[in-house]
């Protein structure tokens, strides 16, 4: 099993960056492939990014694209997202998910069996 806690979260005006960090314990961090989510009000969960367990893969919502990014350091036990340009619309609650195994990245919430406790981004104008 696996604990993910997330932070880097916060407030930041519209055209500013944020770095999100989602800490893992527990273990062999690089035995799961990692994702990203966000889930605003009234709205349905979407998967932004997501990577393989080695990093040698990404994947990213045509919706960030070009904005966001995903890393991990397995040495750190440590997935990344580096959130530039951030539009009001960004704002919501950001997860971080784990999925044991598997040699792609994944985008579907139900392929992940490991969840953060989330962190909010708030994009004002």
């Amino acid at each position: 099993q696996v604990q993910l806690v997330e932070s880097g979260g916060g407030l930041v005006q519209a055209g500013g960056s944020l770095r999100l960090s989602c800490a893992a314990s527990g273990r062999t961090f690089s035995s799961y492939a990692m994702g990203w989510f966000r889930q605003a009000p009234g709205k349905e969960r979407e998967c932004v990014a997501a990577i393989t367990r080695s990093g040698a893969r990404t994947y990213s919502a045509d919706s960030v694209k070009g904005r966001f990014t995903i890393s991990r350091d397995n040495a750190k036990n440590t997935v990344y997202l580096q959130m530039n340009s951030l539009k009001p619309e960004d704002t919501a609650v950001y997860y971080c998910a784990a999925r044991e195994g598997g040699i792609n990245y994944y985008t579907q919430g139900t392929q992940y069996a490991y969840w953060g406790q989330g962190t909010q981004v708030t994009v004002s104008l």
